[in-house]
């Protein structure tokens, strides 16, 4: 059993850090960049520690934190990301699992055409199920921020990949 507040914080980092890193190459479309951004955001809540309530709120105040540092990286370096070449070619969705596969490196290949605030608007609405109200606090935007940014992406993702949308309703 720990006995302290950082016993309880290396736990919790243990436990959550895989998760939290799926979460931040969604937000980053990079691997590097997403152990920077769970570093980041780990460090800060390790900074806060003693003040937060419970150490149930680690999660929640590292998940923040991400958002929060994604979107201060997004405003920082205003860059247009692209990737060289054509988009994957999505296979029609079955059971097999290099079909899944394929559909998985599509998605995070047109992910990475996005910009950074639409792409931390779909994972907070449609990863982590979030709603227009929680992306909007999360993000520190209005609700109506959300709902276009979410437009927009998705009307990007139909212009970039088409079949894309249908193979991901259907796969689920």
């Amino acid at each position: 059993m720990p006995d302290s507040i950082d016993d309880l914080f290396g736990e919790f980092v243990r436990a959550r850090s895989a998760a939290l890193l799926r979460t931040a190459f969604l937000l980053t479309g990079d691997r590097h960049l997403a152990e920077d951004l769970v570093q980041d955001a780990l460090a800060r809540t390790h900074r806060g520690r003693l003040r937060l309530a419970d150490p149930g709120h680690f999660e929640a105040y590292t998940r923040t934190a991400m958002y929060h540092l994604h979107v201060s990286w997004w405003r920082r370096r205003r860059l247009t990301e692209s990737m060289p070449g054509d988009l994957a070619e999505v296979a029609e969705p079955g059971s097999d699992h290099s079909v899944r596969t394929d559909l998985k490196l599509a998605l995070h290949e047109v992910l990475a055409r996005l910009t950074r605030r639409q792409r931390a608007v779909l994972v907070l609405r449609f990863f982590e199920d979030r709603s227009e109200a929680e992306a909007a606090e999360l993000l520190n935007c209005s609700v109506g921020t959300i709902k276009s940014q979410t437009s927009k992406a998705l009307a990007r993702i139909r212009t970039m990949a088409p079949d894309l949308l249908a193979a991901v309703r259907e796969e689920g």
